[in-house]
């Protein structure tokens, strides 16, 4: 059983952060918030996602599952204006997700969750962490997507950088630790990773959010956030690209 009120800005976050990897998933229903692991069909790149009951306006659920398609649910959200409450509730005996915004309801056959895994997170102890604006990294990102196909992130005790090399053209984001909002690092690190999944990635993070990066050498790559008052938590991981000397 699940029935809930969310503020629309809320799942639309929510949503954009998954649907960068996956266009369906298994949501793991409680009795204190939801919570989902996917992993996208390449297995570079995975999602661990908590959403707390805080982070809605009304919440009441039992032990469940949801398989949800969410470009079914991108449809619904564009009816939805910014500060709308939006009404959901899982109909077990027609395996049917009731969404209301506004006067429109929307009755939406749930996705069979049969051969929906929930992929293991790697406990990864990454050495270097850095507190970064996400607003500075999509600019980085936005500099960088024309000149290559991948992108190194490094960083030491002084500061964080984001480098991108192509056959003519270089573009780097340096941001040493007075215009980090944080960072831990006791050695230099440095790892290569996909650009254009590490842009997908960084798109995704809502407007005005702090991200943790941790790194490692030629370890995947973690970025962890929350928004929603710190009711909803995520980390996303993504693997490296390795060299070949």
């Amino acid at each position: 059983m699940f029935k809930a009120e969310i503020k629309s800005d809320t799942l639309k976050g929510l949503v954009n952060i998954i649907s960068t990897l996956v266009d369906e998933a298994k949501f793991n229903v409680g009795e204190d918030g939801v919570n989902l692991k996917a992993v996208d069909p390449a297995h570079v790149a995975m999602v661990d996602l908590t959403i707390g009951k805080g982070a809605f306006e009304s919440y009441s659920a039992t032990g469940t599952e949801m398989g949800i398609d969410l470009d079914k649910m991108k449809e619904m959200l564009k009816l939805a204006g910014s500060g709308d409450v939006i009404d959901m509730e899982q109909d077990e005996s027609q395996g049917r997700l009731i969404i209301k915004v506004g006067n429109i309801t929307r009755r939406m056959n749930l996705v069979d969750t049969a051969g929906m895994n929930d992929p293991k997170v790697p406990q990864l102890s990454l050495p270097v962490n850095v507190d970064v604006a996400i607003s500075e990294l999509q600019r980085g990102m936005k500099a960088a997507e024309s000149v290559s196909d991948h992108i190194a992130l490094s960083a030491d005790e002084e500061a964080f950088e984001l480098f991108c090399e192509g056959d003519t053209d270089t573009v780097s984001l340096r941001l040493d630790r007075t215009k980090l909002a944080g960072l831990s690092a006791s050695s230099k690190v440095k790892s290569l990773f996909p650009l254009d999944y590490f842009s997908n990635l960084v798109k995704a993070v809502p407007a005005e959010t702090i991200v943790k990066i941790s790194l490692g050498n030629d370890y995947p790559v973690k970025l962890s956030f929350s928004f929603a008052d710190g009711n909803c938590v995520v980390g996303y991981l993504l693997a490296p690209r390795i060299e070949n000397d």
